[in-house]
Order: structure tokens, then C-alpha cells, then sequence
């Protein structure tokens, strides 16, 4: 039987020659992948940055369209009464995930680590709402939000509209989107957990470091990459967030988003394909500016 491989020593070193099959194979797994990126991803994002300076309505040839330069970019940060407040609760959605969700989701990962009874039932009953999508969690919250027959106000024998008060409303869909925000960073830390070399926990102890020395100092720093995902997870969910908002009120009445403001526009009542385009294009800048950074930390630490 003929290997596929061949070993070729050269300059006191071995390489390993593929054969032509391998080498199809490999160039197809590279490419088609690529292809289809290039198709889904990477065209459709250059073809928003171009028609972010055009003023074009959708339903004409773009050969059409009239060039206006920067104008979608500068009435998106002047005259447009809700990008400033997309921006901030796009903040704000970023800072109660990272700060509030992530970290319960590592304190459970942390207990459930330590092997408790019924751990698998936990398990499933915290990751459950990951596996649902946005728009059903927002039904499932309308339950317990809601104003005449939610569970909240049944208990607190109270008529407040959740969902409906511009002054709470992103609180409570805040509450909705961390319940299932902290069950992926629970996933993605508990394996983190079983990786780490039981070894290192042992060494702590040994030199009298106290469980929660041990944690923050061996355990938490070694799961670097682990924090350098979730960190990625958090950012991109706080920008692309949509679903739960969209469902609640179309990202109206406190409730705005980047996302639902590109929506409304492209494909809503305003049909300003230029407009929305530009604000795609701001999301975009935002995420390529994380992506960076993450790429270089990332480089950094295989170096």
C-alpha cells in the first residue's frame, strides 16, 4: 500500500511532500469556504460601503443613484434624533453584558465545576435558553413582563408596562437577553474549566494560596483564550443585538438600537437605502476596530 505522503529530507531537515490528491483536497477545503465568505460576507459588505454615499431608493438601477459624498455620515451623527441614542444603549447593552452577565456566567460555571449533585440537570436548564432564538425569548419574557397578565406584576400586585415604559424598557430586555448571555459564557468557561491542568491547582495549594487566590491567579489567567472568546462573543451580541428589541417594539419608544435604526431604514417605512447603508457601515468600522484588536492580542499570545 503506497502512502500519500512522502518524507523528503532536505538541508538536514524532513518535509513532508504531499501528493497531488492531498494537495486538491487541501485547495478545495481552503477555497470553497473562502468562496462562499467572499459571497456572503465580504461582497455584500463592500456593496454597503459604496452605497453609503449614494442616495438610492432600492427599486431603480443604481446606474440611477446620485452620489452625495459624506452627507448620509454626517446627518447619521447631526440631524438624526436617534443615533446618538442607538449609540448609548448600544453602550449600555455592551457594559450590563460584560459586567453583569459574564461574570454569573463564570461564577455558575465555577459551581458546577466542582461536580454538585444533579450537575447535568443545571447544565441543560441553564443552556436551553442559547438554544432558542432572540425573537422567542422575548415572547417567552412577555410573559413574565407583561403588563395586564405578567407574572411580575402578579406577584407585586402592580400594572408597571415593562416593556412599554421608555424609562424601563431596555431594563427589562436587558434581563432577557442576559439570561441567555449567561448561559453560552457558563458552556464556554465550564470547558475552559475541565482544560485546566489539575496539576497547577494542586501546586497552588501546596504553597498555602487560598481558593480564590488559586482561581484568579492560576486558573482564571490560563484560560486566556477562553476570556479573549467570550470577550468577542460579548462585543459583537452588545452591536448586533436586534432580535429581542425588534419583537418587543421595533426598537421604538427607548428601545433603540444600530441594529434596528439599519433595518428601519433599509428595509422599513423610511426605505433610505443610502442612509441605512452608512449606518451599517458605522457598525462595521466598530467591529473591524474589535477585530483588530483581538487578532493582535491573540498574535501575540502564539508568538
Amino acid at each position: 500500500m503506497t502512502p500519500t505522503t512522502q518524507p523528503r529530507v532536505t538541508g538536514g531537515s524532513r518535509r513532508m511532500r504531499l501528493s497531488t490528491r492531498d494537495r486538491v483536497t487541501v485547495a478545495l477545503m481552503v477555497l470553497i469556504p473562502t468562496a462562499f465568505a467572499a459571497v456572503l460576507v465580504w461582497l455584500p459588505a463592500l456593496a454597503t460601503i459604496v452605497m453609503s454615499f449614494f442616495d438610492w431608493d432600492g427599486f431603480g438601477p443604481f446606474t440611477e443613484a446620485k452620489f452625495v459624498g459624506s452627507k448620509w455620515y454626517s446627518d447619521a451623527v447631526t440631524i438624526y434624533p436617534a443615533f446618538w441614542p442607538a449609540i448609548q444603549h448600544n453602550v449600555i447593552w455592551l457594559i450590563v453584558l460584560f459586567g453583569v452577565a459574564t461574570p454569573l456566567g463564570l461564577l455558575v460555571a465555577v459551581l458546577l465545576d466542582r461536580e454538585v449533585s444533579h450537575t447535568r440537570f443545571y447544565q441543560t436548564a441553564l443552556y436551553i435558553p442559547v438554544v432558542l432564538s432572540m425573537a422567542l425569548i422575548g415572547f417567552v419574557w412577555q410573559l413574565m413582563f407583561s403588563r395586564d397578565q405578567g407574572l411580575l406584576n402578579l406577584l407585586f400586585g402592580t400594572q408597571i408596562d415593562w416593556y412599554g415604559d421608555p424609562k424601563i424598557n431596555i431594563w427589562s430586555a436587558l434581563i432577557a437577553t442576559s439570561w441567555r448571555h449567561m448561559g453560552y459564557v457558563m458552556l464556554l468557561y465550564l470547558a475552559g474549566l475541565k482544560g485546566v491542568d489539575p496539576s497547577l491547582k494542586e501546586a497552588a495549594k501546596i504553597d498555602g494560596a487560598s481558593e480564590p487566590k488559586t482561581f484568579f491567579h492560576v486558573v482564571f489567567p490560563v484560560m486566556f483564550p477562553i476570556n479573549v472568546v467570550v470577550l468577542v462573543i460579548t462585543f459583537i451580541d452588545s452591536l448586533r443585538a436586534f432580535d429581542l428589541v425588534w419583537v418587543i417594539n421595533r426598537g421604538r419608544n427607548g428601545l433603540e438600537l444600530l441594529a434596528t435604526e439599519v433595518t428601519r431604514n433599509i428595509v422599513g417605512e423610511a426605505q433610505r437605502i443610502g442612509f441605512g447603508s452608512a449606518l451599517a457601515t458605522i457598525m462595521l468600522v466598530f467591529s473591524t476596530i474589535f477585530i483588530i484588536i483581538y487578532l493582535r492580542i491573540v498574535l501575540k499570545e502564539d508568538r
